[in-house]
């Protein structure tokens, strides 16, 4: 018998991958940088790309990544871990840069070299972002590419960059992103620096799956909103946070409206008004959304997934999951194997 193809509503259309892959086809890679400085911050630079790296998992292709010494020689790191970089630092390449970030550190030196300096000069006189991390605000400063612009950089040298570059307004945020300057304070900031750099270069779509991806603690980074999702009313909130407790039992419609003091119609006119969906689909996507992470990301029988997720006809959920996603659970690719 042929399953008949169902399709997401919009809030789960941007909680499911194969949607974004298909989304990012005609989008051009966009290609960013890293310039790694002596003793530059491990822990800021890896933030930065792991998000990049996310987003490639996501939609293949999406994100071209280079880094560069300034002898093309591997760079020590402040936690004495070396890097060597994997592209040499020429005009040519250079000039094929979307953004480029410049990667300090709490011990990199703070004099900055002329070969540097009017590296970053040339480079600001292209359509290119310049960047920093930690403290690459100073460097860029210092470059005399700062006056008029915000900027972040970490709190050590906050005071002593606001008098060297007195035209420079020098935040106290772990970010700022003001035009082509986007530079971060600390390793928080440089994840949230390049999830806004996504959502400006390559769509909010793709931003908002790496940010699910990554951010698994709901209070960290929330300098950056979810791109794109639905703004909900509390009760609604309510309601979804008692749907997604309980998925290996769903609750039925009297028990969810009961629990937030309101009545059916009441909790059906909110999903109808701000998903526009009714409860019982976004419920069932719900499920069949988190069916789908669980196998991919688990060793999981299907049977133990479809019973995690409230599935109580094994044969009921392959169907369902080949309609949403084109193959039977049992196709899926898992990631830990």
């Amino acid at each position: 018998m042929k399953t008949s193809t169902r399709t997401f509503n919009r809030t789960f259309a941007d909680r499911n991958l194969g949607f974004i892959r298909q989304a990012q086809t005609e989008q051009p890679a966009s290609r960013v940088g890293f310039l790694l400085l002596e003793h530059f911050s491990l822990p800021s630079f890896t933030q930065a790309l792991d998000v990049l790296v996310t987003a490639n998992l996501i939609a293949p292709g999406s994100v071209r990544v280079h880094t560069f010494s300034h002898d093309h020689a591997e760079v020590m790191s402040d936690l004495g871990i070396p890097i060597r970089p994997d592209t040499p630092l020429t005009d040519i390449r250079l000039a094929d840069l979307d953004f480029l970030v410049l990667c300090g550190g709490l011990r990199a030196a703070r004099t900055v070299p002329g070969w540097l300096a009017a590296l970053l000069r040339k480079i600001a006189r292209l359509p290119i972002t310049l960047g920093g991390l930690w403290n690459g605000a100073w460097y860029l400063g210092a470059a005399g590419l700062l006056d008029g612009y915000r900027c972040a950089i970490h709190a050590e040298q906050r005071t002593a960059l606001a008098e060297r570059v007195p035209h420079a307004n020098v935040c106290h945020d772990a970010l700022a992103f003001d035009r082509d300057r986007v530079t971060s304070a600390s390793p928080s900031g440089a994840f949230d620096m390049m999830i806004r750099w996504l959502g400006h270069g390559l769509g909010a779509q793709l931003a908002g799956a790496v940010l699910d991806t990554l951010d698994g603690d709901q209070n960290k980074h929330r300098s950056v909103h979810k791109p794109q999702q639905p703004k909900v009313s509390k009760p609604l909130r309510e309601v979804i946070g008692l749907m997604e407790a309980n998925l290996e039992e769903p609750l039925n419609p009297v028990q969810l409206a009961q629990a937030v003091g309101l009545s059916i119609r009441q909790v059906q006119r909110l999903f109808k008004e701000q998903l526009n969906t009714t409860p019982q689909k976004y419920y069932f996507q719900l499920r069949i959304t988190e069916a789908r992470r669980l196998i991919q990301n688990s060793s999981a029988s299907i049977f133990d997934v479809s019973i995690a997720c409230g599935f109580v006809s094994c044969t009921h959920f392959s169907r369902s999951y080949r309609a949403f996603f084109g193959h039977p659970p049992s196709q899926e690719i898992r990631h830990d194997l």
